[in-house]
């Protein structure tokens, strides 16, 4: 058996990975750098989708949490070659999901306007913001049971065919984008905001169409329903109950981000959203990497392969570190030019060059945060996780934004504070992996 996982072999999984992972960030910030351009009230509707977009990555993390659980169970009994014993399994998760996701969409949406009033919207921002994600949102059970589907691929140690899913939904997005939102002269009208929306929704309804063409052909699974559950279906549903917590957690940080940045003024949020959205879009593009972690570490685990699994973990950190620094350069190079993809309104730009470079700088560490994240999650170790982000937000990231933003720090104040975060998510995990591996 060799010694370590080669360059190759990780590359084989990680850059598929990558393409997949920033399909939905890549809707986003489509979105984003579209509605941003429009003609009239554009600012008012970049902070919106801001908003919007915030609440539903917090929807999309929570319950999408499932797909690491699936990814690591999966991956185990693949390397324990016993994918016969949990055949029941994946169909069952994902009817679970698909369910809660529509239950959630309805709650959600009858209480849409409390939800943004939370976040300090009112006036055109609220009302573009609940316009946009009455919308946007029909496409959350279609997005969860993609989700679902890339979890039990990525078991099966197989990201080839969630990135031409990803593929093909991002295309279909961004020309969606740009011809529902400013319309085709002689056959679509212009939709605005709504149209970002809709465009979006096709996108994941035409996703999840594909996951469930590929999921019946290119996997040993069934997507019947039956009775009785799996054994490991009480496993799994506490393994996704403590990543739900730990998203919650994840997502009550980035529910105060987008709540100061509001509360600030119009021109704070819209830039908060930029800057948002590419550090999301940065962290999908590392977590393709990270993903190998999630993706062979719980194979590895199914094999008693500890020395493997920490020799991966080095090279993960390492590939990862050489991508935040290349990201980083691009960024500095390309300073001036990245914020005017989003919007050309002059307030907002200065607002936002004024915290970018804090966005590039945290890269790095955003590097190491994000492969452990990946290790842990097909560790199956949620517990961890949830204790992590727990810790790294009530004891990290809100003592440091109350602090910062007593002294009138604003932006500077939410993103100083997001750096305190991932390092503690950083510190607290490296730690933690090395004690398990010696």
């Amino acid at each position: 058996m060799d010694a370590k996982i080669s360059f190759k072999q990780i590359n084989k999984l990680a850059i598929p990975a990558i393409i997949a992972g920033i399909a939905e960030p890549l809707l986003s910030i489509t979105d984003t750098a579209i509605v941003g351009n429009l003609e009239f009230n554009a600012v008012e509707a970049l902070a919106a989708v801001g908003i919007a977009g915030s609440f539903l990555s917090a929807l999309f993390w929570i319950l999408a949490q499932t797909r690491s659980a699936i990814s690591a169970v999966v991956s185990q009994y693949l390397g324990a070659k016993k994918l016969d014993e949990i055949a029941s399994l994946p169909a069952q998760i994902i009817a679970i999901n698909v369910i809660l996701s529509i239950g959630i969409y309805v709650l959600t949406v009858v209480f849409v306007t409390a939800i943004f009033k939370m976040y300090n919207a009112d006036g055109l921002i609220l009302d573009y913001a609940v316009s946009y994600y009455k919308i946007r949102a029909i496409g959350l059970p279609f997005t969860l049971f993609t989700f679902s589907v890339f979890g039990v691929f990525r078991g099966l140690q197989n990201t080839y065919y969630p990135m031409l899913i990803s593929i093909i939904g991002a295309v279909l997005n961004v020309v969606l984008d740009f011809a529902l939102v400013f319309g085709i002269e002689g056959l679509v009208a212009p939709m605005h905001i709504e149209g970002a929306a809709i465009a979006s929704v096709i996108a994941q309804v035409v996703m999840a169409i594909l996951s469930l063409i590929l999921f019946i052909n290119k996997t040993p699974f069934s997507l019947k329903f039956k009775f009785p559950f799996n054994k490991e279906i009480k496993r799994l549903l506490g393994l996704s109950l403590n990543l739900f917590v730990r998203a919650l957690a994840l997502n009550f940080a980035l529910y105060l981000a987008n709540s100061y940045a509001t509360g600030y003024g119009t021109k704070y949020i819209a830039a908060q959203t930029i800057a948002f959205q590419i550090w999301m879009f940065f962290a999908f593009f590392m977590d393709g990497y990270a993903s190998v972690g999630n993706i062979v570490s719980g194979r590895l685990l199914g094999e008693k392969n500890y020395k493997k699994m920490f020799l991966l973990s080095k090279d993960l950190v390492k590939y990862t570190l050489v991508i935040s620094f290349i990201l980083g350069t691009v960024c500095f190079i390309f300073y001036k030019p990245f914020g005017t993809i989003f919007t050309k309104d002059v307030a907002v730009l200065n607002t936002f060059y004024s915290i970018f470079w804090i966005v590039i700088l945290m890269q790095p560490i955003n590097a190491v945060a994000f492969v452990y994240d990946g290790v842990f999650k097909g560790l199956a170790k949620a517990v961890t996780l949830r204790n992590t982000l727990i810790v790294a937000t009530f004891i990290g990231f809100v003592p440091t934004l109350l602090i910062a933003d007593f002294f009138n720090l604003k932006l500077y104040a939410i993103w100083i504070a997001f750096t305190v975060w991932m390092l503690f998510r950083a510190g607290i995990l490296l730690v933690l992996f090395r004690k398990f591996v010696n």
